[in-house]
């Protein structure tokens, strides 16, 4: 495909400039960009849809947007675990105030498709509304959309129908390219029209394919790279494109696929996941280097780390983090942990980097992969409840950095440093003359120790299996930091003044010197602060953390532009917000969450969220002597350093009432395993061939609930037959995914339960496709001549992932052969899986479970009738239970409350539940598996002031006595202040 002259444009980025896209013709291709050179200077202004066209581009640095270079520091989150819009916007608001400037968005084929040629859009599934939101929120968008995307989702992101289609999917195979491009046609329908290229939006990048580590040596590989490069440019995506990388293994670099002949439009990425308990690798210009080092292997395009490890996920059963959950995954991939590996990123030229996951969120439904249980928490730095977690500090403090001091946006390897104890990159800038110095400590003790600079000798300690980074020369406004022991977070120009932070440990010593030729005025606004003045240098010293906030102001001397020095631990750090507005820069510290900012005449109007009583301060334009916050006046002063500061605390939360659960009432179901059930509805399974991967049995017939288009959840099968006098044993083998589940009867008795193990650490953790065979005797008062039913229902637990592209997302579901001993009897079989689809919850709520094909899960069910119950609640039975009530929420209008439902019981007690809030499939819960014990609800599906219904669907085995034990509503996380949370349609009964 011949590019057009318009969308050259808009890709080489420096059009304007007579510059052209380099980087595309292979690893030896020289780059346009090499030797001419983009200077530094500011970063571009926060993204918006601004009607206007930009231009996108790159050389080996960094990406340029308009002739200006971005290093893009993102973080992902998937809008399709969280199932409420308005909360899309809490978490992108709280992803830029703490330093992102760009989200990476995977959009998952299955949840938008419940059928070839169907795709929905709407409500929750509405990727328009996402993509308006991030534009408003100042997020530049990485998009994702497949068509496949793993992400620990039920196949990959593949549809369930996919399973049962000719054709080998991620390959040339024309039926799956058919279906691929109807799906790609839909994203891009949508995706073209929020372009930050066209000024219609913030979509700033492309993803093609992810992880494809399958047949890349295989014509049918490079085929399917080069049809779906050419699709998505002929649906007018016109920004640079990518392959992210399964590792380091330099697959699908710029020239190893055909382009149809454009360059300059592509990138290669590449992940990585490094344990905790390794050094941090160096995959960029500090690496071993060549096609499998990372960065190395393009060396004509900007370092890029399509997804580095946030967190980690956790299989049922916990075994990463010793059933610990993702309390664990985020205490052993903390603070420390990401100043080592993020920091040597940065020092190795990575300026592309988005941190997988920023928020988890929740698999709800029958979204999970089989790896993984409901919760997708992955210890991010924003948790499932939303609440931003200590570890966000090095993002917090990394983000700001990188948008706010354009030196770190271009840096060249300088001098190598060595220092006993401590990994020591050496970094320079070539257009500023600036340093930048990353030690890193690898060890179990701290090393206390002189760095050499070229600013001279700094003494630093760095604490055991930690980091820190260190600057020289970088221009502070209009005076110049020779050098500092504490890390620069932010330099900006807030009205009449320079405002500069430094950030470190709680309990360091931070300590800067500035070049004055001339001795300035300094003024210690807090009494932590210390400095002096000799030789032409200011010294100036501070704490970290024992006050909060240190504040230093420097006047006169050379410049008569203030400079305001502030010094801050980490916790303190996340309190300061730069925010720009048309009136110019904002910097506020005090709140929990700084979501938006205006200035308007002399007042200063804000909004966000509080945790605690506290002081605000604002620096901002000159003139501003009125502060708003969340539309309430509140009374200030001014301080020495021209900031607004209120008079006293603002109130911090006012308290959370949550109800007790009562009024329960219980109903048993699963009549389909009785003899006098009526299947006649049923599907017949008269296949005899099937796509699977898994072989259909010698005779017959196909009983892989996929073929009769059951896809998710529970499934039901019921086989009829004749005379069964010799019948000693019934094998039922049956493909699930972890964790999966079969229960049988025989003229409606239990013939027992058959549950999948549990996953262990060195084997089976990853394994997605289980195989089993249930053997059950028959009772000899069983073997009466006549008519008999087998009933089984499968709990099937998901698809496959498909990781490697061999097509395992269609290994077989439900039971797959069921033989006899002692006879040979000919069986008839039906089966039922989920019934209709739900057009508000999409196709993964509900799966064949009697309850959720009589809608035993929707608010407004009669179920007056039902057995009123207590909890805890003891029976032994095996089958499925239902258990219901409805409770009514008060949380004051100007909170936002996280609220989560917590069970517990007796770990010994084998069953497990599917939690319904008002309709809506919120996750399971295994009680002698776990580790999960707390589910989140959500807000808007939540009703925080109304009623909510709650259903729980239970399925217990025989072999002990079954819950539910204690069941609570948990306070996860309470902030004063929040957004409008618009309600997600619950139709009921």
């Amino acid at each position: 495909m011949a590019l057009s002259r318009r969308t050259f444009s808009a890709l080489t980025g420096c059009a304007a400039l007579g510059f052209a896209m380099g980087g595309s013709g292979g690893p030896g291709a020289p780059s346009a960009f090499a030797a001419r050179g983009v200077p530094t200077g500011p970063a571009p202004a926060p993204p918006r849809a601004d009607g206007r066209r930009h231009a996108v581009g790159y050389d080996p640095y960094s990406l340029l947007v308009d002739g200006r270079r971005l290093v893009v520091w993102s973080g992902e989150m998937h809008p399709f675990r969280l199932p409420s819009p308005s909360l899309w916007r809490d978490v992108l608001q709280k992803m830029r105030a703490h330093g992102f400037n760009s989200v990476s968005v995977y959009v998952s084929w299955n949840y938008h498709s419940p059928a070839p040629g169907r795709f929905d859009f709407t409500g929750v599934r509405d990727l328009d509304l996402f993509l308006r939101t991030a534009a408003e929120t100042g997020l530049y968008v990485i998009l994702r959309p497949g068509p496949y995307i793993n992400a620990e989702v039920d196949g990959g992101g593949f549809p369930g129908w996919l399973t049962v289609t000719e054709g080998t999917a991620r390959t040339a195979d024309p039926t799956y390219l058919r279906h691929a491009d109807a799906w790609l046609t839909q994203v891009n329908r949508i995706a073209r029209r929020h372009l930050y290229t066209q000024g219609r939006g913030t979509v700033l990048l492309y993803q093609l394919e992810n992880e494809y580590d399958s047949h890349v040596t295989e014509p049918t590989g490079r085929a399917y790279m080069s049809h779906l490069y050419k699709k998505v440019r002929a649906d007018g995506i016109d920004v640079p494109l990518f392959h992210n990388d399964k590792g380091r293994n330099g697959y699908w670099t710029p020239g190893s696929f055909d382009t149809g002949g454009e360059e300059g439009g592509y990138l290669y990425g590449f992940d990585g996941y490094p344990s905790p308990s390794q050094n941090p690798p160096d995959w960029g210009k500090f690496g071993p280097g060549g096609p499998t080092g990372g960065a190395t292997a393009s060396p004509n395009t900007p370092g890029f780390v399509p997804e580095f490890g946030g967190g980690w996920f956790d299989p049922w059963g916990g075994a990463w983090f010793d059933g610990k959950g993702y309390p664990e995954a985020r205490r052993t991939r903390d603070s420390a942990y990401e100043r080592r590996f993020y920091l040597t990123n940065l020092a190795n030229g990575l300026t592309l980097h988005n941190v997988y996951m920023a928020f988890g969120g929740t698999s709800w439904g029958w979204l999970p992969a089989p790896v993984v249980y409901t919760s997708y928490d992955y210890g991010a730095a924003i948790d499932e409840a939303r609440n931003v977690t200590p570890k966000m500090a090095p993002m917090h403090q990394l983000g700001h950095l990188l948008q706010r001091v354009p030196d770190f946006a271009r840096l060249d390897r300088a001098a190598d440093v060595k220092v006993a104890g401590l990994k020591v990159y050496h970094l320079v800038n070539p257009d500023t003359g600036a340093h930048v110095y990353v030690t890193r400590n690898d060890g179990t003790k701290p090393v206390t120790a002189e760095l050499p600079t070229n600013a001279g000798k700094l003494r630093i300690t760095v604490p055991a299996r930690d980091a820190r980074m260190l600057a020289t020369g970088l221009r502070l406004g209009k005076r110049r930091m020779k050098h500092s022991t504490a890390q620069p977070v932010m330099r900006v120009s807030a009205g009449a003044r320079d405002v500069a932070m430094f950030a470190g440990r709680r309990g360091e010593m931070a300590d800067l010197v500035l070049d004055c030729p001339q001795e300035p005025d300094v003024t210690r606004l807090d009494p932590e602060a210390g400095w002096a003045y000799e030789g032409g240098e200011l010294h100036v010293s501070a704490p970290l953390g024992e006050a909060g906030l240190s504040r230093v102001l420097v006047t006169g001397g050379e410049t008569e532009t203030p400079l305001v020095l502030l010094f801050a631990d980490d916790d303190t750090s996340m309190r300061i917000f730069p925010y720009d507005t048309a009136a110019g820069t904002l910097v506020v510290y005090g709140p929990a969450l700084l979501r938006h900012a205006e200035v308007h005449g002399s007042e200063v109007r804000l909004t966000g969220d509080l945790d605690g009583a506290s002081v605000m301060e604002v620096w901002g334009p000159r003139g501003v002597d009125n502060l708003v916050w969340n539309g309430r006046r509140v009374p200030t002063r001014t301080t020495l350093s021209g900031s607004l500061m209120t008079t006293a605390p603002l109130p911090g939360v006012p308290e959370v009432r949550l109800p007790e659960l009562t009024g329960w009432r219980m109903r048993t179901e699963n009549p389909e395993a009785g003899p006098s059930f009526d299947d006649s509805g049923w599907r017949r399974a008269d296949r005899t061939s099937s796509y699977s991967t898994t072989p259909v049995p010698e005779g017959g017939p196909v009983l892989f609930a996929d073929d009769y288009g059951f896809h998710y959840g529970d499934v039901w099968y019921r086989g009829t037959y004749r005379g069964s006098t010799g019948i000693q044993s019934v094998s039922l083998s049956y493909s699930s995914g972890t964790q999966g589940l079969l229960m049988a009867w025989l003229d409606g008795e239990p013939l027992g339960t058959h549950r999948l193990p549990v996953p262990d650490k060195t084997t089976t953790i990853r394994k997605g496709t289980w195989e089993a065979t249930a053997t059950f005797p028959v009772r000899p008062e069983l073997r009466s001549p006549g008519r008999h039913v087998l009933s089984v229902l499968v709990r099937r637990m998901q698809h496959d992932q498909d990781g490697k592209g061999d097509d395992t997302h269609k290994a077989a579901r439900g039971l797959t052969s069921v033989s006899f001993t002692g006879a040979a009897p000919r069986v008839s079989w039906r089966l039922q899986g989920e019934r209709g689809l739900d057009p508000v919850r999409g196709p993964l709520n509900t799966g064949g479970l009697y309850g959720e094909r009589e809608g035993w899960h929707l608010p407004g069910l009669r179920d007056g009738d039902w057995e009123p119950v207590t909890f805890p609640r003891e029976e032994r039975r095996q089958g499925v239970t239902w258990y219901r009530t409805t409770f009514r929420l008060s949380v004051p209008g100007d909170v936002d409350a996280s609220v989560g439902l917590r069970l517990e019981d007796d770990p010994y007690r084998a069953y497990r539940a599917q939690i319904f809030l008002n309709g809506w499939n919120m996750g399971q819960y295994i009680n002698n598996v776990g580790p999960q014990h707390t589910f989140v609800l959500p807000n808007g599906i939540l009703r925080t002031r109304g009623t909510n219904t709650l259903a729980l669907a239970v399925l217990s085995e025989f072999t002990t006595l079954s819950g539910p034990g204690k069941v609570s509503l948990t306070l996860m996380g309470a902030a004063a202040g929040g957004l409008p949370v618009t309600p997600v349609p619950s139709p009921g009964h």
